[in-house]
Parts: structure tokens; C-alpha cells; sequence
């Protein structure tokens, strides 16, 4: 009923080093695409909320996601990432208290950041957001040729660049990216997913959200993957158009697929207890109100992102409040190594090694034995 439920909405409208966790068996990969780290840890920006220019309905928008603290708000936002992964997990980012999580790309657009999540590489050599197959070998394709993994690999996303991000052609990875059909008809909702898309008269490059949701949830319920990632990619496309009363609508409703989902995992007998989330996001925006929608290589908070983790071995520490630096290309090796395994790009050596440990603290991230546990 609540597949049902989502189809006729859419047709109407402090972590250390360790020995690798063996609890986590499956990972699920989430991005958000271009969702700033101000909204995460602070909610709604009261110069933005408030400005007519941004917003259809300020006394409506401020009914819904406004009110006094920076705590309340962005429980308001994302309440699943507050009240779940906030209290079984961890979240990294908030600069307020100097942690920090930055790209290294020089470029900070989408197709660098996401190649650099996935490789480990920020590649010098400047790709557009354009269908250019990706030279640089991603840990998705590496897992799939692990035995555990093989086989066990998907993707599903928004934006109809992933399959050249990921190189399909090269290691025929499965990934439904943009509005691709869904392939296995034997299932009569994606059928009726099929049908939707179908319906939908203006296709761009980014199909509608809840259709990647759909589609992704199928396939896992279905085809039990161990490793899926998941790339929404509304809220970059709301960013964009300079409408931030629906960024921030389409952030609530991210923040609900992926509660729904959190909520599938934990009652499934193949995934419950053994199943990480990550959640994150491929480039910051301006920090300035003015210009918050734009980012790139010349835009002053592009380069600032974040990222939450929640799943078994994972301290419940919450909200991270010091002093560290965490860098998005350290990401893919610690997907591989929550699975037990090591993954250094050939193009990336001696690029993953970025933690570093103070007196009392330690990074998060070192190298390919990274952990979280």
C-alpha cells in the first residue's frame, strides 16, 4: 500500500581505528545531490526563508521548517537524520565546531565530486557535467569483482550521468540512471513505475526522485544487493532554479525515502543488523545568501560537504563537535573497508592515506584500513 501510496503522489503532482567491523555485510550508498551543510546542521537559513526572491510563501515556509534553535530546525528539515542517525550514528561536517568534510577537486561541480567519492582520485583533468565515460577504475565496479560481491552490485540515480561516471560500458555494473526503464517487468510495480515514466512529458536529465525511490526499492526487495547505491538528485535541480522553499521541501522528502528504506533494512531478515547506511552529498553551494544556489570552482563554499553513517559497529556518538578534517576522496576506500576489503585506485596511490590523529582525538579515515567501528 505504501508503494501505492508514493505512485499516486507522484502521478498527482567520534569514530577511531579499528579492526573492521564484521557485522556490516551490506552498504548502502545515499547522496543528496548539492545539499549544503548549513541546512543539515543548522535547518532553515533565516535569510533565505524569509526573502520573497527564493520563496512563493514565506508565512507558510516558516510554519513549516522554521523555529528557534539550529537544533530544532533541522529536526524540523530531516527528522530521520536527527532522530535516528543523530542518535544511532554519526555526523560529520558541522564547521560550527571546526569539522570539517571538503572536496578535493579543484572543479566542485557533479561529475568530479562524484568521481571522486567513488575512485578515491580527484582527477586533475577537468570532465563537465557531461556523459564522458570515466577513465578511473570506482570501487562499486572493483566490489563486483569480489566473490562475495559479484552480482550484488547496483545503482540506481536520479541524473542520467551515472552511467558514464561509473563507466557501465567498461564493467557492465547495473545502473538505471535518469529515466531508464526499469528492465525486470516481472514485477507489476515496475510495471506501473514503467508506465509513470513514460507519462512524464518533459524528461531532463534528472528524472523525479521518488522514481529513482521506487525503482531502487524494487530491485533491493526483490534482488537483495549487498552493495546499492542510491543518488537523488532534486534537491541540486530546485538549488539551480533559485527555489529554496522546494530545496527544502525535496530535502524533507529525501530525508523520508531514505527513512523509509532505513525502516525496510531493519525488517528484513536478509539485511536487518547487518546493513550500513552512508549519506552524503557531491559539492557544497555559496555560503553567501545572495548566491546560495551557485557553486564551482570560483563559488567560496562549494568544496564544503558532509556525510552521516549509521549501522552495525557504528558508535552511536551522534553529532561530531571537534576540530577534524575529512576529505570526500577518503570515502570509497572506507566503503571497502566497512565490507572488509582494501580498494586503492592505481591513478589514486598515496592519495587515501589523509587522517591524521591529535592527542586525544582520532580521524576518522586512514588510508585503506579505514573504519568505523
Amino acid at each position: 500500500m505504501k508503494f501505492v501510496f508514493w505512485l499516486l503522489v507522484l502521478l498527482n503532482s567520534s569514530v577511531s581505528f579499528g579492526q573492521i567491523s564484521a557485522a556490516t555485510e551490506n552498504i548502502f550508498i545515499i547522496t543528496t545531490d548539492g545539499f549544503r551543510w548549513q541546512e543539515v546542521f543548522t535547518g532553515a537559513d533565516a535569510g533565505l526563508i524569509a526573502n520573497p526572491r527564493w520563496v512563493e510563501d514565506t508565512s507558510l515556509l516558516k510554519q513549516m521548517y522554521w523555529d528557534s534553535t539550529a537544533e530544532l530546525r533541522r529536526s524540523k528539515l530531516m527528522p530521520f537524520l536527527w532522530n535516528t542517525v543523530g542518535r544511532q550514528g554519526q555526523l560529520y561536517g558541522n564547521r560550527r565546531f571546526d569539522n570539517r568534510v571538503d572536496v578535493s577537486n579543484l572543479y566542485k561541480i557533479s561529475y568530479p565530486g562524484y568521481n571522486e567519492m567513488l575512485t578515491g582520485y580527484p582527477d586533475p583533468v577537468f570532465i563537465p557535467n557531461i556523459p564522458v565515460r570515466n577513465r578511473n577504475i570506482n570501487v562499486l565496479e572493483y566490489l563486483n569483482t569480489r566473490q562475495r560481491f559479484a552480482g550484488k552490485v547496483a545503482v540506481f540515480s536520479s541524473w542520467n550521468i551515472f552511467s558514464a561516471i561509473l563507466n557501465q560500458k567498461r564493467n557492465q555494473l547495473p545502473v538505471n540512471s535518469g529515466y531508464d526503464p526499469v528492465a525486470d517487468d516481472s514485477s507489476l510495480n515496475n510495471v506501473l513505475i514503467n508506465i509513470s515514466q513514460n507519462h512524464v512529458l518533459q524528461k531532463k536529465n534528472t528524472r523525479y526522485d521518488l522514481l529513482t525511490f521506487l525503482s531502487a526499492r524494487e530491485y533491493i526487495d526483490h534482488n537483495h544487493p549487498k552493495v546499492v547505491m542510491i543518488g537523488f538528485g532534486e534537491t541540486d535541480e530546485f538549488a539551480h532554479a533559485g527555489r529554496y522553499d522546494l530545496y527544502l521541501e525535496q530535502a524533507t522528502n529525501v530525508d523520508r525515502m531514505i527513512s523509509e528504506l532505513w525502516y525496510f533494512v531493519q525488517t528484513s531478515p536478509y539485511y536487518r543488523n547487518k546493513t550500513t547506511f552512508i549519506i552524503t552529498t557531491d559539492h557544497g553551494r555559496w555560503k553567501n545568501t545572495a548566491s546560495w544556489y551557485k557553486h564551482g570552482i570560483l563559488t567560496p563554499g562549494s568544496g564544503e560537504t558532509w556525510f552521516a553513517v549509521i549501522g552495525p559497529g557504528i558508535q552511536p556518538e551522534g553529532e561530531m563537535k571537534y576540530a577534524q578534517q575529512v576529505w570526500q576522496k577518503q570515502i570509497a576506500s572506507t566503503i571497502a573497508g566497512l565490507l572488509g576489503e582494501e580498494f586503492g585506485n592505481p591513478t589514486s596511490a598515496g592519495t587515501l592515506d589523509m587522517g591524521h590523529q591529535e592527542e586525544d582525538k582520532t580521524a576518522i579515515f586512514q588510508g585503506t584500513s579505514a573504519v568505523l567501528k
